[in-house]
């Protein structure tokens, strides 16, 4: 269904960020620089900054190398290991037991208001783009939005709307979807979400304020179905 895929892809967005905002914090907390981070890591500070942004695009094995590097790489062996948890007599590896299967765990942004704009934001960027590489004559479509906005002769935001006249003809879709704070300031004066069928926009509105609230990975059943709280 539209819907569960709307909210798998938050959900998972969500974990991302998280993940790389811990990256961040577990590099500090050891006094690193990114320089020497990513130097110990073998990978680029581009790389490192993708990584701590939270983003999709840098490699698993990037991913593996900062974790291994901080010490964190512990948290992989659940995933990667055949045995979950220690075997019982009578129980396959790999398999776990209802006791752990029976246990939820819940999935929420922050309660910081910023916080959920921007992923908000993020996701609907994220589904803007992913339109456009399928139907580019979208790209036509918010251009002409964006004129009709430099016309207006509205003054405050003409600074961002010159970075998205280069960016949407470059395609340079990185600095739309990255977590700068440029690219954060640049995504409150987008003409991409206006491309947006209502009905995506409100599917992904739906999956944040499900994530807003808090949801479960309910792992009690084969599906590993999500449920809100």
């Amino acid at each position: 269904m539209p819907g569960t895929s709307e909210l798998t892809s938050v959900l998972d967005r969500q974990l991302l960020l998280q993940l790389g905002a811990r990256l961040k914090r577990a590099r500090q907390a050891q006094g690193l620089t990114t320089v020497q981070m990513a130097e110990r890591a073998g990978i680029s500070r581009m790389t490192l900054n993708a990584i701590e942004s939270g983003e999709p695009t840098p490699t698993m094995g990037s991913y593996v190398r900062v974790m291994s590097v901080l010490g964190v790489s512990k948290d992989l062996v659940l995933i990667a290991s055949d045995v979950l948890e220690p075997l019982v007599p009578g129980k396959l590896a790999g398999t776990p037991s209802a006791s752990s299967r029976s246990v939820p765990y819940s999935v929420s942004a922050s309660s910081s208001k910023h916080e959920l704009q921007d992923l908000q934001s993020l996701m609907l960027h994220e589904e803007a783009v992913r339109l456009i590489k399928k139907r580019p004559e979208l790209l036509q479509q918010a251009l002409n939005t964006l004129d009709r906005w430099r016309q207006s002769g509205e003054s405050r935001s003409k600074v961002l709307w010159d970075e998205w006249s280069v960016i949407l003809h470059r395609k340079a879709w990185r600095r739309a979807l990255s977590q700068t704070k440029r690219s954060k300031e640049l995504r409150q004066a987008s003409p991409l979400a206006t491309i947006l069928p209502s009905e995506v926009r409100r599917r992904v509105l739906d999956a944040v304020r499900q994530v807003k609230h808090g949801t479960v990975l309910d792992f009690s059943s084969p599906t590993g179905r999500r449920r809100t709280e």
